[in-house]
Order: C-alpha cells, then sequence, then structure tokens
C-alpha cells in the first residue's frame, strides 16, 4: 500500500486501478457522533452553535471514522464527511449569495403512491436530521467562493488524521459536490439564465476541487443530479430537456477541472440515497452517453439496490475509457441486511466480466451511509458490518479473478 498523499508525487497520483486484487472503498459519508449531528441539525436551522466545539467535535469525529475504515479494512479511505452537515450544504458557509428560503421540487416517487409518501414523511418527522429539501436557501446574489480557509483546515485535518495511519490504505479521496446537484437544490433568483447560474457555480466550486486536489487527495465528485433530477426538477419535461441538462452540467464539471488530470478524479452518480420505490428512475442507457463525457478517471456506479443492479450489463455495450475505472456499488447504503460475502463476490465477478479487467474494478457501496446529518437509514454497527462483508466479498473475489 502507500504511504498517502504526502508519500505520492501529486503529478502523479490517480485514481488507483486494482492491480493485485480488488480494492475496497466507499461513497463517502460515514455515521457522524450523535452529539455532532444534534450540532449540525441545530445551525442548519439558523440556531446559536459554539464554532469551536463544532470544529473540535468534526476533527475528533473525522479521526474515528478513519480508524473504522482501516479497521474494516477499507483501501481507498475518507475524512466521512463528519465536519460537513451535508454534501452539499456546507456550502452555505463557502458562497456567497445564498439567502432567503427556497424549496425543492418533489419526486415523482413518492408522489405517485400516497400512502408510501405519508408513511415516508413520518417517518422522517421523527429524526433529528438535516434536511436538504427543508429550509434550503436561494441563489439571490452573485455567487462566488470564499471557503477557502474552511477546505483548507478539513484538508488539513484529514490529513493529520492519516498520518498515524501511513502505509496501511492505498489512497485517500475526499467528496465536493457538482454545480448541478447545487444549483437543482439552490434555485437560481439571480442571473437572467439557468447556464449563466451554472457558469457561476462551477466558477465558485472550482476553488473547492483544486484545493482538494492540491492537498493531495483524490477528488471524488458527488453527481446525483444526473440521474436524480429526471425524477425531480425534471418529472413533468420530456427525456431529451433532461439529457440536455446533464450535457450542460457535465461541460461545466469539465470546465471546472480544467487544471486538474482526469486521473485525479472520480465521479459520482445516483438516482438519489433514498428508500424508495425508484420506479420513476431514468434508465442508465439514456444518460451513460453524456456521462462518458465527464474528463474524470472513473465512475461511481450503484449496483446493488434492486432498481439498479442490472446496471453494470450495460457497461459491455457503452463501455468506459481504457484507463477509466468502476468504483462499483455492491453493498447497499439504505438496508441494514448485511450483505453475504459472497454475494459480494459474486457482484464483483459480473462486473469485472463485462470491463474486461478485474484490474478496473473497486468495490464499493452504492451511496453514502449518512449523506446528511441524521439521515441515514443503517444503524452505526450495521454500517461497519457491511464495510467488513464489502472487504471480505472483495477478497473472495479477488482470489478467483486474480488467479496466478
Amino acid at each position: 500500500m502507500g504511504d498517502g498523499p504526502k508519500g505520492k508525487d501529486l503529478n502523479t497520483l490517480a485514481v488507483q486501478h486494482s492491480e493485485h486484487r480488488i480494492l475496497t472503498t466507499h461513497t463517502g459519508s460515514l455515521p457522524r457522533p450523535e452529539a455532532l449531528t444534534r450540532q449540525h441539525v441545530r445551525k442548519s436551522r439558523g440556531e446559536t452553535v459554539d464554532p469551536a466545539a463544532i470544529e473540535r467535535d468534526g476533527r475528533n469525529a473525522t479521526a474515528a471514522a478513519l480508524s473504522r475504515q482501516i479497521e474494516s479494512g477499507i483501501d481507498v479511505v475518507n475524512n466521512g464527511e463528519q465536519s460537513r452537515s451535508s454534501f452539499v450544504l456546507h456550502l452555505r458557509d463557502r458562497l456567497t449569495g445564498l439567502g432567503g428560503v427556497g424549496d425543492r421540487a418533489p419526486s415523482a416517487d413518492i408522489e405517485a403512491y400516497p400512502q408510501f409518501k405519508r408513511d415516508h414523511q413520518a417517518r422522517l418527522a421523527g429524526k433529528e436530521a438535516v434536511s436538504v429539501r427543508a429550509g434550503v436557501p436561494k441563489a439571490t446574489a452573485s455567487v462566488e467562493y470564499v471557503g477557502e480557509e474552511q477546505v483548507r483546515r478539513e484538508c488539513a485535518e484529514f490529513s493529520a488524521a492519516l498520518a498515524q495511519f501511513k502505509g496501511r490504505y492505498a489512497e485517500s479521496f475526499m467528496t465536493a459536490p457538482s454545480p448541478g446537484i447545487v444549483a437543482a437544490i439552490v434555485r437560481n433568483e439571480h442571473y437572467d439564465s439557468f447556464p449563466r447560474y451554472m457558469a457561476a457555480l462551477g466558477s465558485a466550486l472550482k476553488n473547492e476541487y483544486d484545493a482538494i486536489v492540491e492537498a493531495g487527495f483524490v477528488l471524488q465528485l458527488d453527481c446525483p443530479d444526473l440521474a436524480l433530477e429526471r425524477h425531480t426538477s425534471y418529472r413533468d419535461r420530456p427525456i431529451t430537456e433532461f439529457v440536455e441538462f446533464v450535457e450542460l452540467a457535465v461541460a461545466t464539471i469539465n470546465d471546472a477541472l480544467t487544471d486538474i488530470p482526469r486521473e485525479r478524479v472520480r465521479m459520482h452518480v445516483c438516482w438519489g440515497n433514498y428508500e424508495a420505490p425508484h420506479d420513476h428512475d431514468v434508465e442508465l442507457d439514456q444518460i451513460l452517453p453524456a456521462l462518458l463525457k465527464a474528463k474524470v478517471g472513473g465512475l461511481v456506479l450503484p449496483f446493488a439496490n434492486p432498481r439498479h443492479a442490472h446496471d453494470f450489463k450495460i457497461l459491455e455495450k457503452m463501455r468506459l475509457a481504457d484507463d477509466q475505472v468502476i468504483v462499483a456499488g455492491v453493498i447497499d447504503s439504505l438496508t441494514n441486511f448485511v450483505e453475504h460475502p459472497e454475494v459480494v463476490a459474486d457482484r464483483l465477478e459480473r462486473v469485472a466480466a463485462v470491463m474486461g479487467d478485474p484490474r478496473r474494478v473497486l468495490a464499493g457501496t452504492d451511496c453514502g451511509f449518512d449523506t446528511s446529518a441524521g439521515q441515514g437509514r443503517v444503524s452505526e454497527d450495521v454500517v461497519w458490518a457491511k464495510l467488513r462483508a464489502l472487504t471480505e466479498g472483495a477478497k473472495l473475489a479477488s482470489e478467483r479473478l486474480f488467479k496466478s
């Protein structure tokens, strides 16, 4: 294994391939301690919190989350997004121009089932959690990035936590949201066109992307918008308009990655990290041609949940570039079932078969386990059991795929 970002030549750091065995990773967020969750929730509601306390607790939680990843056998590790209130709304503190209270389009699959919708809302009502629907801001003025100090501190905290595990992991990454998901959640009330709003977001977020890579981490772009928005923002519009949105979002991402080598970026795409029917999800083959235009070193896709377990087959017809990897979601992030290692191994072997080379496959999770603080559906102790099952399944698959 490598020595982490400080032990690497930053000009050659890249999304690692599974050269001798299937490497394991996950999609980003991990369960936060209850006390830290409460602080994130209070802050998201506009209540007063102690900045020093939330920084201290976030730093301690980062170190703990990293330690648990190492114990679970995860090869490509991250900070668990502990210091952030959510995978995207931490940008409240890092972008100018956000204010007021906006709204978020409902999901078509939830609206289609009234009884389920009532049950779903009742479950959410009892959770102390950060919402990416209620009380979200709008873009009411020029959007610019002012989060340089915050992102540098976050990177430094993660680097410090990594130092004690030198040689015990293969690679480290940090996540950042895509311009498209920010545009979908934070409605535009300032720019005279949606493309101009997207361009402004891309220019602003470029600062966060550059900072993460300059700190020595692989950048994971979280882009649920590239699939999720079909059954939210574009639920009543033609598929052609949604594909145009995906193409614009990918072009905006590419512009923001101008100074970052493609092999130092992986891109996560999903249909939303919530347990629901998902029978209004766009088909992967309808968006994959646009996704493949992204200048990234690999894709992170969900193949474990019941709605998208078959999607790996599409990679045989619509192929990634020869130097790209696939992080295959083989662990469901929304159920408390602990996958059997043989199930994990079978899933990985099927993906390796369509990719044609097991070295281009990493084992991962469908999505994060706590994408907004407190929203996770999987109990913390089960999360770690799932990650151990991921490691055990990858070992089984490696024994079969890397025969001498």
